[in-house]
Formats: C-alpha cells, structure tokens, sequence
C-alpha cells in the first residue's frame, strides 16, 4: 500500500466488491501458493471483479503470485488449481539448480513498453519458485499481441512481466525493486 501511495495514488485496501470493480486502478497481490491465493481470491468473487473490470478496460495490475493467478492455471506440489483464465499459460516450477529465485535480476523489455519507460535497463527484486515458463499467443488481425518481459533464472526462461491493454503484471516484487520498482509503479499510477 505504502509503495503505491507513494507513487501518487490514493489506496483503499478492500474485500468489497462494489469499492474493488469501481476503483480507478485494482491491484491484486500476491504472497504465497497459487492455490491458497486462488482461494482467498474466490471467497470474494475477486476473479469476477477482474473480469468485469477487464470487460470494461478498467486496468488491473498483478504482483508475484497476483500475477499468476490471472493465467489459466497452477500446479504447485503437485496440486493442479485453475486460475482466472485471463491469460492461456501454467504456472509451474521453475528448472534451476538453485530453487527459490530470489534476488535482483534483469529483464529483456520488449519494444513500446509504457510500464518499463525509463527503467528497461535496471534489476527488479524476484522472490518465487514457479512461473510461467513457456508462453505464445496467438492473435488475429483484430487483436494486438501483449508486450512480454522475459527473465531467466539458473538458464530456466519464465515471464516476468506482461502489458495487455488494462491488464498489466508483474512476476517481481515492484515495492521490493527500489528506485526502478518505485518508477515502475508510478507508471502504472499515472496509466490509471
């Protein structure tokens, strides 16, 4: 809440339904498994506040595991969990010799990115054992294609960060990255 405030918004930390779907901005955190953040998401309808708030292009930012759930699904220890169906994609455990990531690291930012302005060359903060590894997605002439932040980890590839018109997300911890994850969130606020 702190990092946000400070990069210029106003934050109402809600389970509410009406407050989260009409808030200029909804940020859905993450700390923990996929499949207890997927519960805590269902007991307040929270994967029907994004998709009605995606519905009607009212941005939506996800952080860590915040970010993962907004893909098709999860499987953490073995347990398979499905997620908020935004995005095609499993989570899974990252292949590294070391295991969890945790530390600063670099992304490959792709060209156009308004939430990497200013900052594509800089190290954010990873704290995570599983991630999307493998990602396409197709598109047609109608749709445009979502810009994807790549990273790696003890050679395992996994996306650490994706740009799709309102709905936006982060596998990094933002309010953890220092000045870069300070400038990242203000880009954000000021999309809001």
């Amino acid at each position: 809440m702190r990092a946000v405030e400070r990069a210029g918004a106003e934050v109402t930390l809600t389970s509410d339904f009406d407050t989260a779907l009409n808030a200029d901005g909804l940020l859905v955190p993450g700390v923990g498994a996929y499949a207890a953040c997927m519960a805590g998401l269902r007991a307040i309808k929270g994967e029907r506040i994004i998709g009605r708030r995606l519905a009607g292009g009212r941005p939506v930012l996800g952080i860590c595991v915040g970010m993962q759930v907004l893909f098709e699904r999860g499987v953490e220890h073995g347990v398979e969990t499905e997620g908020c169906d935004e995005w095609p994609g499993v989570v899974e455990r990252i292949q590294a010799p070391v295991v969890p990531h945790m530390g600063w690291n670099t992304v490959d930012v792709p060209p156009g990115t308004a939430l990497f302005d200013g900052i594509q060359d800089e190290r954010f903060y990873f704290v995570h054992s599983y991630a999307v590894r493998e990602w396409t997605l197709e598109t047609n002439d109608r749709t445009r294609a979502p810009l994807v932040t790549w990273s790696e980890h003890g050679g395992d590839r996994f996306v650490a960060a994706v740009e799709n018109g309102p709905l936006t997300a982060t596998q990094f911890h933002p309010e953890k990255s220092g000045d870069a994850g300070a400038a990242l969130l203000r880009n954000w606020v000021k999309s809001l």
